[in-house]
């Protein structure tokens, strides 16, 4: 059967996806072009036509694959709700839960960053963007009045360094941490750093009130 002729767009995000799971399988250190490439059916000349050396392969499935979680963090934190709950639900979403999946590429990807130029550049721009949007979400909140964030940026990097350092741990680790507990401190650590209670931060979304009524007090606001 003829293979389908793909656009130059559709070839290259096929190529990374399958760099992508390419790396989780073997490491980023260990795969090959020649890995990709035949689980693919394709030649090495193809993949490197698209990308040239294996490091820029690398770099390319790296920003690939965390362009996809920022596109769904960026889908957490921008519903029709309180900035205290969409920063819970994003926190808690990126939070390693044990399968970590996800986190095995991330932690190959800092490895190899320490000798790889390319990939460090990706990688450090990515998670600068992360921590932003992050960030902007915690200064509209505390803008809002639902709680109190002297420096919102500080603060997702506090909470982002808390669940890196999580990952590494539960990836690394089998065994020494539940998801239950990860996702406890993930919870306390919020609400230390928006200010508020951790039982007002877990507490079960109310219904919207009644047309007339008062509306309740900010969440936090002191």
């Amino acid at each position: 059967m003829a293979r389908v002729r793909l656009s130059v767009a559709e070839r290259r995000e096929e190529l990374l996806r399958a760099a992508v799971q390419q790396i989780e399988l073997r490491g980023a250190s260990s795969v090959r072009i020649a890995d990709v490439a035949s689980v693919l059916g394709v030649s090495n000349a193809l993949v490197l036509y698209h990308f040239s050396t294996k490091e820029k392969l690398v770099a390319a499935a790296f920003g690939y694959a965390a362009e996809a979680d920022l596109a769904r963090l960026r889908k957490l934190l921008a519903r029709r709700t309180t900035a205290v709950r969409r920063l819970r639900a994003a926190v808690r979403w990126y939070a390693p839960t044990g399968q970590a999946k996800g986190w095995r590429l991330w932690i190959e990807g800092w490895a190899v960053s320490l000798r790889e130029p390319a990939l460090r550049e990706v990688a450090g721009d990515l998670d600068r963007r992360w921590k932003a949007e992050l960030a902007g979400v915690i200064a509209e909140g505390a803008a809002a009045g639902e709680f109190r964030c002297e420096d919102p940026r500080a603060s997702a990097w506090r909470l982002t360094a808390l669940l890196d350092g999580l990952a590494v741990q539960m990836t690394s680790y089998a065994g020494p941490l539940s998801r239950a507990t990860v996702l406890r401190w993930a919870d306390e650590a919020l609400a230390r750093e928006l200010g508020v209670d951790h039982a007002v931060l877990t507490a079960p979304r109310q219904r919207a009130p009644r047309p007339g009524a008062d509306p309740p007090p900010p969440l936090g606001h002191r």
